[in-house]
């Protein structure tokens, strides 16, 4: 793997955009399991026999599809966004220590991102390249050594099960005809969105521990070189 350098990227430029984001998540996430209630108390209602028309049985559903559209199109446009900027900033962050003076790493700044879209690897590898990240980021020259923080397993975990739970929605979605299988439906996809909102706040965790870490690593280099250039210039007036 290539220890090449490029120039230090400031991780706060992307932290504010990653903050919002994250916290549209969280509220979009509040917003679907209020409508995945609704949903399950309409589908109840249909199988205990509670609606006399039809038409106001139509009428309802309809509605209630068309707000579960509206939110689900709603919470993948802010996931795929806010996951853009998430990973644009682990590629930064896996340069930013290599910049820093980190050796030897196992994962590029391509690979820290790309082993997410690729089946069976990714249930561990995105991880084992963020603890990379971690431990370069609190001491870039002797990283190997560095102690991870329960945080990071936390994110994998909570990223893990709600990868899973996604993957389940999707399947059980595709083969529910009954209303007995749509609720169970409805019931994981109420799960997946109460593990999205601790995913979302651990995840900004990490990002503000290992951006701020690496910021006060930058500062520290800056200041270094600052003295170092001052004490030149002082023995070059001296020996003048």
């Amino acid at each position: 793997m290539s220890d090449k350098q490029v120039e230090f990227k400031d991780p706060s430029r992307l932290m504010p955009w990653i903050k919002y984001f994250l916290s549209f998540q969280v509220l979009l996430a509040f917003v679907a399991i209020g409508s995945n209630l609704m949903e399950y108390q309409l589908l109840t209602d249909f199988q205990n026999g509670v609606y006399f028309s039809q038409e106001m049985a139509v009428a309802d559903a309809e509605a209630n599809d068309m707000r579960q559209a509206v939110i689900a199109f709603s919470y993948l446009g802010v996931f795929i966004v806010s996951g853009v900027l998430i990973l644009r900033w682990i590629y930064q962050s896996n340069q930013n220590v290599r910049y820093l003076g980190a050796k030897d790493m196992a994962f590029t700044p391509a690979w820290s991102i790309g082993f997410y879209f690729i089946p069976i690897l990714s249930l561990f590898k995105p991880y084992q390249a963020m603890k990379e990240i971690w431990q370069a980021s609190q001491d870039p020259t002797n990283w190997q050594t560095e102690k991870v923080s329960v945080i990071l397993g936390i994110w994998w975990f909570f990223w893990i099960a709600n990868s899973m739970l996604g993957q389940a929605v999707f399947r059980m979605s595709r083969k529910a005809e009954e209303i007995s299988e749509i609720m169970n439906v409805n019931l994981v996809s109420q799960a997946s969105e109460v593990i999205s909102i601790p995913l979302a706040l651990v995840t900004w965790l990490l990002i503000k521990n290992v951006s701020n870490a690496q910021i006060t690593l930058q500062e520290h280099k800056i200041s270094l070189h600052e003295m170092s250039e001052e004490t030149e210039i002082k023995a070059a007036d001296a020996t003048a």
